[in-house]
C-alpha cells in the first residue's frame, strides 16, 4: 500500500520545460502500478488488457539504507519475465518503481552529494542494465529540510537518464483554505518537501498521489457533516480537482497524471450527539472484500457523494445473528448511530466500508480529460480490483488530450463543487436540474430560466441552491454549506439527473 503523506503548498508560475525523454504532445495516458505482493495476479489480470495502458510500473523496488534496491518482485523471473517481454512487443513503456518512506534514510542520501550522485548512478545502471524504458521515484515522507537536496537530485538523475523516462510519484497538496477551513492556518501551513517548479523541470511525468483523502479537506468534510452524511472518502472528485489545481500552479497539466484508487478502507466509526462522527481506519481491502460482507448483513451497498460505494453494520457476536443499523443505506446507518447518541447521551460505534469501483474509475477519467491534464495512473492493478475497469479503460489510451477547461462535461453527473463565481457546462446542468421543479427554480424568464440556462453561477443559482438545499433537508441558513453544491448537495441533484 501507497504511503499517506499530506503536505501544503503556496502556488507558482508554470515555467515551459521540455523533458529529457522529449514526450510528444501525443494523446491521453492511462498508466497501472502492479504490487509485488500480488505479483501473480497482477500480471494475469493486466497481461490480456496490455493493449489498453500506456505504461506498467512494476511496484516492487525498495530503498536500501546502501543506497541499493530491493528488488522485492523478482523482476528477473517469472511471471515477470514473460510479462515485460509481452509489454515491450506491445510497445507498452515499462517503468518499475523504487520507493521508499523511511524521512531519516532519505536525509542520509539526499543531505551528502557523494552519497546523492552515487544514488543517481546506481539508479541508470538499473534501468539500462534492465533495459526498462525509465524508472519511477517514490519518495515520501521527506524532510521539509530536504527539498532542495531532492531537487538536485533530481536535476542530476534527469541528466545521467538521456532519453530514458524520469516519472515522479508526489503526495497531493489540498489547497490551504480547504485543508484548515475553519481553524487557525498554522505557521508552517505553506512549508513543504516538494519544490513543484523544480519537480516540473526534471520529471517527465509527475503522478500525483490523488488518494487517501479521509478528512484532510476541511471544507468537503464540513460540508458533510452540516447534512450529517458520513463523508471519509478514498477520492472525492472535488477535492481531486482541487489538488490538481493547485499542482497546475506549477506543473505543466502536459505532465500531470492523476493517481486513482482502486481499493477501499473499512473504519471503525463512532457516533456522538448532534451528528457527530470521528472515523478510525482498520486497515485497507479490496473490493471483493465487501461483497461478502453486505451479503452477510444483508445489505445493498450504495453509491455516497463522493462517487464511491459504500455500506455501514454493527459487527455481530456471531455469525447467524447480524445487526445492521439501517436498511441498505450507509446514511440511515449513521442517522440512526446518531439519534440514539443523543438521545442517550452516549455513544455509539459502527463499521463503515467505502470503495471505489469501476465507474468511480471512470469518474476520474473524464474528470481528467475536463482538466486536459495527461491522463491516470492507476494504484493498483492486482486483480482484485473492480473487474469492470478493464470496459471503462478500453480504448481510453491514446485518444487526444484536451487543451484544459474551466467547464465539466455536458449533462453528465455533477462532480465538483460549485459555488458563487463558478463557470462550466456543469452549472448548465446544475440550472437544468433546478429548473425542473418550479419550487427550486433558478429565473422564470430571461438568463437562467428554463431553456435559457447557462454556464454562469450567480446569485440567481445560489438562492435556487439554497432552496434546494432547505426542501430536501441539505443544510439550512446558518449551515457551512449554505448555498454551496458540495458533495450532499451533488448526491441529491444526481439522483434528480435521470428525471430532466
Amino acid at each position: 500500500m501507497k504511503y499517506l503523506r499530506f503536505f501544503v503548498v503556496a502556488l507558482f508560475l508554470v515555467p515551459s520545460i521540455s523533458s529529457a525523454a522529449t514526450p510528444s504532445a501525443g494523446g491521453f495516458e492511462v498508466t497501472g502500478w502492479i504490487p509485488y505482493w500480488r505479483t501473480a495476479t497482477g500480471t494475469a489480470d493486466v497481461l490480456p488488457h496490455l493493449s489498453d495502458l500506456t505504461e506498467v510500473n512494476p511496484f516492487v523496488y525498495t530503498l536500501r539504507s546502501d543506497g541499493t534496491f530491493l528488488d522485492n518482485g523478482n523482476l528477473s523471473q517469472e511471471p515477470w519475465l514473460s510479462f515485460l517481454a509481452t509489454a515491450k512487443a506491445q510497445k507498452v513503456r515499462v517503468i518499475p518503481t523504487i520507493m521508499t518512506s523511511n524521512s531519516e534514510l532519505l536525509h542520509e542520501l539526499l543531505s551528502d552529494s557523494a552519497k546523492r550522485i552515487a544514488l543517481e548512478d546506481t539508479i541508470v545502471k538499473l534501468v539500462n542494465d534492465n533495459n526498462f524504458d525509465g524508472i519511477d521515484i517514490d519518495f515520501e515522507g521527506k524532510s521539509a529540510a530536504d527539498k532542495d537536496n531532492f531537487s538536485l537530485f533530481l536535476k542530476g538523475l534527469y541528466q545521467r537518464m538521456g532519453k530514458k523516462w524520469v516519472m515522479c510519484t508526489i503526495e497531493s497538496r489540498t489547497p490551504i483554505e480547504s485543508r484548515y477551513f475553519g481553524t487557525t492556518v498554522p505557521p508552517d501551513a505553506e512549508i513543504y518537501a516538494n519544490d513543484f517548479v523544480e519537480i516540473n523541470k526534471y520529471c517527465d511525468r509527475v503522478r500525483i498521489m490523488a488518494y487517501d483523502q479521509q478528512g484532510i479537506d476541511l471544507r468537503l468534510a464540513s460540508q458533510a457533516a452540516s447534512s450529517s452524511q458520513l463523508y471519509a472518502p478514498v477520492a472525492d472528485p472535488a477535492w481531486v480537482e482541487k489538488v490538481v489545481n493547485v499542482a497546475a500552479q506549477s506543473i505543466s497539466r502536459n505532465k500531470i497524471l492523476i493517481g486513482v484508487p482502486t481499493y477501499g478502507y473499512e473504519y471503525d466509526v463512532t457516533a456522538y450527539a448532534n451528528n457527530e462522527y470521528t472515523y478510525n481506519i482498520l486497515w485497507t481491502f479490496n473490493p471483493g472484500y465487501a461483497t461478502p460482507i453486505a451479503a452477510q448483513y444483508g445489505i445493498t451497498p450504495q453509491r455516497n457523494a463522493a462517487g464511491e460505494m459504500y455500506f455501514s453494520y454493527v459487527p455481530s457476536a456471531t455469525s447467524t445473528t447480524p445487526v445492521a443499523l439501517g436498511p441498505n443505506s450507509a446514511f440511515l446507518a449513521a442517522a440512526a448511530a446518531s439519534q440514539y447518541a443523543t438521545q442517550y447521551n452516549s455513544h455509539l460505534n459502527f463499521r463503515l466500508m467505502d470503495w471505489p469501483d469501476a465507474q468511480s474509475v471512470k469518474t476520474k477519467i473524464d474528470l481528467a480529460k475536463r482538466l486536459g491534464v495527461r491522463g491516470i495512473s492507476i494504484f493498483k492493478l492486482d486483480g482484485g480490483q473492480d473487474p469492470a475497469i478493464w470496459s471503462v479503460l478500453s480504448g481510453v489510451a491514446g485518444k487526444p488530450v484536451s487543451a484544459g477547461a474551466t467547464g465539466s462535461v455536458s449533462l453528465g453527473a455533477l462532480t465538483r463543487g460549485l459555488d458563487l463565481g463558478s463557470t462550466g457546462a456543469d452549472v448548465r446542468t446544475l440550472q437544468k436540474i433546478l429548473n425542473s421543479d418550479t419550487a427550486t427554480r433558478v429565473a422564470a424568464s430571461g438568463a437562467g430560466s428554463p431553456g435559457n440556462e447557462s454556464t454562469y453561477f450567480g446569485p440567481a443559482t445560489a438562492r435556487a441552491v439554497q432552496k434546494f438545499q432547505v426542501k430536501y433537508g441539505i443544510a439550512k441558513a446558518g449551515n457551512s454549506g449554505y448555498g454551496y453544491v458540495g458533495p450532499s448537495t451533488r448526491m441529491k441533484l444526481n439522483s434528480l439527473l435521470a428525471s430532466i
